[in-house]
Formats: C-alpha cells, structure tokens, sequence
C-alpha cells in the first residue's frame, strides 16, 4: 500500500446493497484519514482512496492499520493498488510500495520445494502501544499462533533452534521464525490458512521454488493470496549473505571429518567470502561458483539428490519419513551392501592411492542373493545415503577444481538431522585435494531461499550490503575459529 492510496480489502456483503458509501471521514480532531468511495452499484467492488494527512511515520501507519484492521464499513473491498497511487506524498516522502505491510499484514517469505516447503515469518518486536492498541485482532492472533507452538498439526514444524532474535528488516526489529512441512501436504496449510483469518489480511506472499508456480491458482483459488514469485537462485544468495551477516555463527566446518565418532563442529569466519562454490542439496542438486553478492552463476548439478535418496529408502526399507531414513542410515553398515576396492584388489590399490575400503562399486554386493539375505534395511540405507553424498561431493569437487575456488558451501535440507554426510563430504574434500578443498556448512540448511525472497520483496536488498567493514578476517579466503 501507498501512503497516499490504498484500496480496501473487505468482501462486499450483499446486505449492504442498499447503503449509499459517498463519503467517510474519520477525524476525531486530527484530520488523519480521508477515505473516499468511488461511484458504483453494489454489491459491485467499489474503489477506496485513504489520504494520511498527517506527516509523521507512525500516524501513518496507525492510520492505515485502522482502515485495514476493521473500521471501514464491511461492504468495502480491497483491491489491488493502482498506478494513481504511486505518487509522493503530501510531505515529500517516495513509497516503495510496501513500506506499510508491518502492521496490516504478516511479514511472510516461503520457498516451496519438490518435497519439503520452507516458510519464515518476521515478528516485529518494536511494536508500540498505540500500535498494539490498533492491531487487527485476526493479525494478533495468528502471531500467537505462529510463535506459540513448535508443531502444527501432524507435520508442520518450527525449528525454535534456529529463531534469530534482534534482526532488523526495513527499519523494524524483530525476530525470524523458521517453520517447514512437506509439500505434500500444501492442501491442509492452505486450509489452515483460511482457518486461521489470514486471507483477510494477506493479499500477497513472497514465494520462490518450483511450488510457487505450480500452486499459484490453489493460493488465489482457496485463500485469494497472489504470489509473488522470486527466482530461487536469486533468493538463495540474497539469504545466505543475509543470514551470515546477523549469525556470526552461521558458518562452520567438520574438524576430524575422516573418524565420524571423533569429528567435531568448528565454528569459521565467513565475513570475507568471496569466491566460493555453493551446492544447495534439495531434492536435486544445482552448483554454483559466487564472485560477489551480484556476480554468480549455475555451473553443474544433478538430479541425483535429497528425493533421490528418501525414494529409494522408501522403496528399499519401507521407511515413510526423511527422518526415518536417515536414523536407519545411521545404525547401518554401507560396506556390506557396496563393493570396495578390497573386494576386487585384496587390499589397497597403491600404484592409484586407492585404499581399500574406498567405494568401487555403489550397491555392488548385491547381486549375489546370499549377500541380498544378510542385509538389513539400515545397512541399504546407510548404503543409499553414501552412495548419494559421493556423487554430490565428486561433483562439488570437480566443479571447485575447474575455476580453481578452494572453498565449498553446502547448503540444503538434504543436510537437515544428517551429521553423515556433512561428515562425509568433508573428509572427501579433504582427502581427494590433498588438503586444499574446505567444506564448509551453514547452521540454517534449507531456509535461506525462504529469507532472501521475504528481504527481495520488502525492498531491503542492497548490492553488497551484507558484508561490511565490521566483519575483521585474519586473511581475505576466511579464517577458523575455535
């Protein structure tokens, strides 16, 4: 919404076919909204135009969260904003056009992945009295909802572990709350959704992944939300930075990677991080080589990822979650379904520095049927999930040698609950550079496109913004610290 004009969003109610909307004017000895109705015949949807006349931020907002928060008469709907409303204000301020979504709506961004969705809500917790006074009960109380509980129904969860308190998004401070359920089950949030109130507020939701085209027509179909839709990329970037830039722990690497029982987690300085290779590990796998905050491109990937892997468990083990799987995977033995090297060479193969308890062949015990009788279902998965993490740490490598990058970031929720194979692809960076290729992980996995396309569509992304001279590194390609 603008400060100079906004459009209504309230469903006309056929009752009120026979009121006369001229000209409403709420002052009370202030003069701060002038809200004027455009001729029509109802029940059609009139246009509404609210004037703030009073210069000061918060009157504004006060001022337009009492027009969205319930005292325009019921038969006035909202529409969206029109291009008569983008001018200056009365007292020279430019809008961006969304400056005033922090009290009229909630602050929402989601990435909607082929199997898990990723949704992070921003709490403001600036809010004044006179603010609170005026806040639309329906907004008050799915903040509650949101941030009250750590489960939503059978499978929508918030991860408490990572909320981030003290952050500021476009002059508010407040705090970043971390919610995913599988896509599947897109069917029942929207349901909740509409229970919960919020497509009286919401008219649109950042949204960014492949999900947000493809549930484009169910978000206006069942909660009259409209999508504006990011490229995931972009938003992936833009959210790593980010969140980096408000943890100073964010970024950490695997000390001991090669002895799972003995590694550790070390905190590393990421202030100074360019260049690095990215592979985000969702369902697929895309790589990236990033040069700067603007400057990065896609360079390889596979289809060989997190879906990859809970399919083929599923069909293996006859698990139902990703959960599931990887605690399978963590109590079996890989080398009983796959051949080593040992299996063909008796032992190392030296002339190659190949030792022998290296993978030869993935799965490749199982073609004999007394091999196929002694497994169990974590053996296959503890298989699968190896057999996965190589091909993906074999393709971040390559990738890290052709443009000659020495630093590798893995992110994704592939890597959610799953200390296995963060563990194992560090020790593969490791071991096949010799030493110089890092693997390097971030504490907030897979929400990263949900954050940056919440910042894109609130305007609060700058080119180089995040990093700043604050951040002190003991040389320019990072530093460790314990």
């Amino acid at each position: 919404f603008s400060a100079n004009a906004i459009r209504v969003t309230r469903k006309v109610h056929h009752k009120c076919q026979g009121v006369d909307p001229t000209t409403y004017e709420y002052c009370k000895g202030r003069n701060y909204i002038y809200i004027h109705t455009h001729t029509h015949k109802m029940p059609h949807r009139p246009r509404v135009r609210c004037l703030v006349r009073q210069g000061r931020k918060e009157r504004r907002r006060k001022a337009r969260n009492v027009a969205a928060g319930g005292w325009i008469p019921e038969f006035l709907e909202i529409v969206e904003e029109t291009q008569d409303t983008k001018e200056d204000d009365d007292f020279g301020e430019k809008d961006s056009g969304y400056d005033d979504w922090d009290l009229t709506m909630p602050w929402f961004g989601m990435d909607i992945g082929g199997t898990l969705t990723k949704l992070v809500y921003f709490e403001p917790k600036d809010i004044t009295p006179d603010e609170l006074d005026q806040e639309a009960e329906i907004l008050r109380n799915i903040r509650r909802y949101l941030t009250k509980h750590s489960a939503y129904g059978k499978t929508g969860h918030r991860d408490a572990h990572l909320q981030m308190d003290n952050v500021e998004i476009r002059g508010r401070r407040g705090s970043l709350h971390f919610i995913r359920f599988p896509t599947s089950e897109m069917g029942n949030f929207l349901t909740l959704a509409r229970a919960k109130g919020m497509a009286q507020l919401v008219t649109t939701v950042c949204a960014t992944g492949g999900g947000a085209f493809k549930f484009e027509k169910d978000f206006k179909d069942q909660v009259n939300m409209k999508l504006a839709k990011f490229d995931e990329l972009d938003a992936l970037i833009k959210g790593i930075l980010f969140t980096d830039l408000h943890n100073h722990n964010e970024c950490y690497y695997w000390e001991n990677a090669s002895d799972i029982t003995r590694s550790e987690k070390k905190r590393y300085d990421f202030s100074m991080p360019y260049p690095f290779i990215l592979v985000n590990v969702g369902s697929g796998v895309s790589v990236l080589t990033v040069r700067g905050p603007d400057d990065y491109r896609r360079i390889s990937g596979t289809s060989l990822g997190g879906g990859t892997f809970l399919g083929l468990c599923c069909l293996l083990t006859g698990c139902q979650t990703f959960e599931e799987a990887i605690q399978l995977a963590t109590e079996g033995d890989h080398k009983k379904v796959d051949k080593l090297v040992r299996d063909i060479y008796g032992g190392d193969y030296e002339r190659f520095g190949l030792p022998g308890d290296l993978v030869a062949a993935s799965f490749g015990q199982m073609n004999s049927r007394e091999r196929r009788a002694s497994v169990s279902r974590e053996d296959l998965a503890n298989a699968t999930l190896v057999t996965i993490t190589n091909n993906i740490g074999s393709i971040a490598r390559m990738c890290a040698s052709n443009e000659k990058i020495d630093r590798v970031v893995f992110v994704g929720n592939f890597l959610r609950v799953n200390p296995i194979s963060m563990k194992l692809l560090a020790f593969a960076m490791d071991y096949w550079s010799r030493g110089t290729l890092k693997a390097l992980f971030l504490e907030h996995e897979g929400y990263f496109g949900a954050v940056g396309c919440l910042l894109q569509f609130n305007g609060e992304i700058m080119s180089g913004s995040f990093h700043n001279d604050n951040h002190e590194s003991s040389s320019a390609t990072g530093s460790e610290v314990e």
